[in-house]
């Protein structure tokens, strides 16, 4: 089989997928192409029409069969075209189809990569402190198009790439830097080693096991991959329990199931690892602890713990609060707000109904309008992940006049704010549960969203919809959606006060 640089990026989202593409039962491989994937898709084709645009003339090697592209690409090169769009070299069990191939002043040729994200990543939400960097899923991909081009004789032997990201910026792509601080492997190091272990699978040389994670839900393995891991009670059925750490445990205590989880000797472990550095590397204390009153609860309790008092304040105005953006955009659609008072419940939705900053201001304004309208020190308001709060500090910077970064921090202040999922659920609770999100939780406490498929993903299709056809039927699902997001947060709140009060 051939490597393609889509292998290489399933790698790195999950290493289970290459295999499972090429020799896992094809039966249970969901067909359909999810609508949000097909929206990324899509938006990833409009964004390199916008490209194709921008960089100059070109030679386009996109029609044809891919054999007839290979040596329509091969002709381009020796004929030292500027410009080749869409072009197919192929070097052995190589093949690569960046998006364009640009010539060099000494003659040679750089790959040039058209992607709808940013180049570089380190950004306030993902917490790296050192700064801007080169994403690995993309530095591999220009790998293989730059060993290629070595192979076939059309590179400089500098291995650099290029990256043409969504704020049309050319990102330059050395894959000679070390990967990080601590990891001093190169890029082209990095890309070496995962090509060796993709050709294995792809060999059927090597085999591994799938497992439960967040990226999941958007394969179309997903259904096959969670039945395996509920049928052999795999330990990647419990919270926070990754690939990684299940392989830990699998390899050096040989342990595989969530009902052996719950029989771990804690100290034991922990006693061993003073002594060998390398067991269960990665696995200290707390995390076996945590892996253990998991591992208990779902194979044994089977009922939620809550493990200290949380005293929720008692307001008129109980808040609870969702909002609704598409990150392809950059873009908040929707803020919505289940109020709770002694009167009743009513739900309050801020929208914005246009792609536009000033629908976008408006929505936000109505909001804080709003927000400003109820008793000081009389509302809390409730909301599920830090998402809510990173995404209005950056609102803050674009829309100073609507609300200050100060006015957000006054508004996310803990005797105001309380972010369940963040300060209760994962610091105070454990449910017999393998995520812990909003979803899992409140439909284990048997809500159920009126939408046959309640997605935040499929929301943000829906809404790229509502764009292209202003049909307001569409709206009212998204709003549906939205309120019923807000009310899951409400149950998930009653749920901790019961819990609380037989503490």
């Amino acid at each position: 089989m051939q490597l393609t640089a889509s292998k290489l990026y399933n790698y790195l989202q999950c290493p289970h997928r290459v295999w499972r593409d090429a020799y896992g039962p094809q039966v249970e491989k969901i067909k359909e192409t999810n609508p949000f994937v097909q929206l990324l898709w899509d938006k990833g084709v409009q964004h390199e029409q916008k490209a194709v645009s921008r960089l100059g003339d070109f030679v386009d090697l996109s029609i044809g069969d891919q054999q007839e592209r290979i040596i329509n690409t091969k002709e381009a090169l020796e004929d030292g075209a500027q410009l080749l769009y869409q072009p197919v070299i192929q070097h052995e069990n190589l093949l690569g189809i960046p998006d364009f191939l640009r010539r060099l002043d000494d003659g040679t040729y750089i790959a040039v990569d058209v992607k709808s994200g940013r180049g570089f990543e380190g950004t306030e939400e993902n917490g790296d402190e050192n700064g801007p960097k080169l994403k690995r899923h993309y530095a591999v991909q220009l790998a293989l198009y730059t060993e290629i081009l070595e192979k076939i004789g059309h590179s400089n032997g500098k291995r650099q790439g290029i990256i043409y990201d969504i704020e049309h910026q050319e990102v330059s792509y050395d894959l000679n830097l070390p990967l990080g601080v601590r990891d001093k492997r190169t890029f082209w190091d990095f890309y070496e080693w995962l090509k060796v272990e993709v050709l294995h699978l792809l060999a059927n040389e090597k085999r591994n096991d799938p497992a439960m994670a967040g990226i999941c839900k958007l394969c179309p393995w997903y259904d096959s991959c969670k039945h395996w891991v509920t049928e052999r009670d795999d330990t990647t059925g419990l919270f926070y329990v990754g690939r990684s750490a299940r392989d830990t445990l699998k390899d050096d205590i040989d342990l595989t199931t969530v009902s052996e989880a719950q029989n771990l000797d804690v100290d034991a472990l922990v006693a061993q690892k003073v002594s060998d550095k390398q067991f269960l590397r990665g696995l200290g204390q707390k995390t076996l602890e945590k892996i253990k009153a998991r591992a208990e609860i779902m194979a044994n309790k089977k009922m939620p713990v809550l493990y200290e008092a949380l005293n929720f304040p008692s307001v008129q105005y109980e808040l609870f609060f969702d909002i609704e953006d598409d990150p392809t955009q950059a873009f908040v659609y929707l803020h919505g707000v289940y109020e709770r008072t002694p009167q009743g419940t009513k739900f309050i939705p801020f929208v914005a109904e246009a792609v536009t900053p000033e629908s976008e201001s408006k929505a936000w304004a109505s909001f804080w309008s709003y927000i400003r309208s109820l008793p000081s020190g009389d509302f809390v308001l409730y909301y599920y992940s830090h998402h809510e709060k990173t995404t209005y500090k950056k609102m803050a910077e674009l829309y100073p006049d609507v609300a200050t970064l100060a006015d957000v921090e006054w508004l996310f202040d803990k005797n105001r704010a309380i972010d369940l999922y963040t300060d209760v659920i994962l610091k105070h609770t454990d449910w017999p549960v393998g995520s812990y999100s909003l979803k899992a939780i409140a439909q284990y406490l048997g809500f159920k969203w009126r939408d046959e498929t309640p997605s935040g993903a499929l929301s943000i299709q829906w809404y790229n919809e509502y764009l292209k056809t202003s049909d307001n039927k569409i709206l009212d699902r998204i709003l549906l959606y939205n309120e019923d997001d807000c009310i899951a947060t409400l149950v998930i709140k009653d749920k901790l006060v019961k819990m609380e009060s037989v503490l």
